[in-house]
Order: C-alpha cells, then sequence, then structure tokens
C-alpha cells in the first residue's frame, strides 16, 4: 500500500515531465531520470530502485527511451540511450543490468577518454518477453522476443528470438525450433 501511494505521488510530481508515464507504472524515487522528454513508461511496467534512465542528446537526432507494459526493470539498471532504445512488453531485467546505443570514444589517445565524445553505435531493441540476467550489458544490440541473456553477459551483436545467449561476448547456446517444437541445443 506505501509503495502504492509512492508511486501516485511520483506520478503527480512527475508526469508532465515526461513524455508518456502511464500512472500505473512504478518509478521509485531513487532512480535518476535525465531526459525525462524523450522516455515513455507504458502500463504496468516498474523501473526499480537506484536505477538511471539517460536519454542524451549529442546530435540533431531525439534520443528515446521507450518501456512497454509490463516490464520489470531491476534495481541499479543503466539505460542510456542517444538514437533509440525499445524495451517491448513483459520484459524481465534483473539487477546491475547495463543497456546502451552508444559508446565512449577512445581513438585520440592524447585525450583522457572521460573528455571524448560519446557516439551512437546501434539501436537497441529487446524483444516482448525476454529475460535479461544479472549484471547483463547490452551495447548497441537487440534481444529477441522470447529469449533469455543469461548472468554476466556481455551482447555485442543481436541475437534472434526464442534463443538462450551466455557468456562474454555473448553466444547462443539454445534456441527453439516452433516447427518441431523443441529447443535446439548448440556446442
Amino acid at each position: 500500500m506505501i509503495n502504492r501511494i509512492k508511486g501516485l505521488l511520483y506520478y503527480l510530481v512527475n508526469f508532465a515531465f515526461y513524455k508518456y508515464l502511464d500512472w500505473k507504472a512504478v518509478v521509485f524515487f531513487s532512480v535518476r531520470v535525465q531526459g525525462k522528454k524523450y522516455i515513455v513508461i507504458g502500463k504496468n511496467s516498474i523501473v526499480q530502485r537506484l536505477g538511471w534512465l539517460l536519454a542524451l542528446k549529442i546530435d540533431e537526432h531525439d534520443p528515446a527511451i521507450v518501456i512497454e507494459e509490463g516490464c520489470a526493470i531491476g534495481d541499479f539498471c543503466h539505460i542510456a540511450a542517444v538514437r533509440s532504445i525499445h524495451i517491448e512488453k513483459n520484459v524481465l531485467m534483473a539487477n546491475h543490468v547495463y543497456i546502451a546505443d552508444n559508446v565512449h570514444e577512445f581513438e585520440n589517445t592524447g585525450v583522457p577518454v572521460i573528455h571524448q565524445k560519446v557516439k551512437f553505435k546501434m539501436p537497441v531493441r529487446i524483444g516482448s518477453g525476454a529475460w535479461i540476467g544479472e549484471n547483463v550489458c547490452i551495447i548497441g544490440a537487440s534481444v529477441g522476443r522470447n529469449s533469455v541473456v543469461g548472468a554476466n553477459a556481455v551482447v555485442t551483436k543481436d541475437i534472434p528470438d526464442y534463443c538462450v545467449a551466455v557468456g562474454s561476448p555473448a553466444r547462443i547456446i539454445k534456441k527453439y525450433d516452433p516447427e518441431k517444437r523443441e529447443w535446439l541445443i548448440f556446442k
């Protein structure tokens, strides 16, 4: 009951600043949000404690973070978009997940990385029903519908629908075949 009241209070204070914030969405007060006018959070989605949503405009393109309905974003998750991150319906995201459509430039060895520009890499899409495990990093890559990314994976290439991927870099170890109605194991 207390969390519902806190959620409603957050909504009343913040809804006008977001591109769209559904009144049934929950964003914990401890979540750091920058670029609210570029962020959409759908019905029954929750962004848990101490996360960071960053929609950063670095050029003429507007950034966008879209979190569709029914998503659960765990504690300490960091989502950073300079162009496009789209999280489809009913995605489950564990704690400490990092998702970005961008990277820091580092080519100029005479300049500290912190003083170099951020550049767009690739748009990110997390397909509906996907499960992203603890400590996963997704950088400029997409994850297909109903796919699972195991804990501590680093995803830099797209993962198709109905796959299980693990490791650093992430590799597919299982894929569901809808015709055979079975999981195929990759070695």
